[in-house]
């Protein structure tokens, strides 16, 4: 088929605003879950480990430690279900796969070093 022809097609179902984070932020993750004919928000929080995929097939994993057990959930970036993603602290990370965290234990597992802000400097008098 033609490239152009599926960009057309899954257009449609993209998302408009797709909040920006990348691997080794802390992020938490608004999903919107039905129970019975309720719906809630659920809100699942850890940092990103990996992204992959493009357009609408591109998908994000986000691990967290619960109850001293590692988790670890996968999320489609255009996906209904998902609501909207805050990121709560942008990490200084050196790869793109952060699956290394997966060995650690206690706070070394979530220790992502905190990308430093760029401050400006101040003119001399």
């Amino acid at each position: 088929m033609n490239q152009a022809l599926l960009d057309k097609i899954e257009s449609q179902f993209k998302k408009k605003q797709v909040s920006p984070f990348n691997v080794g932020d802390s992020v938490r993750v608004h999903t919107k879950v039905v129970e019975g004919d309720k719906e809630r928000i659920q809100i699942f929080a850890g940092i990103v480990i990996g992204r992959r995929g493009h357009g609408l097939n591109e998908s994000f994993t986000v691990r967290r430690i619960s109850y001293g057990e590692g988790v670890e959930r996968v999320f489609p970036i255009h996906s209904p279900r998902v609501d909207k993603v805050e990121v709560d602290r942008h990490g200084s990370v050196r790869r793109a796969k952060l699956t290394y965290l997966r060995n650690r234990i206690g706070k070394g597992a979530t220790l992502v070093k905190e990308k430093e802000s760029v401050r400006p400097v101040k003119a001399a008098k």
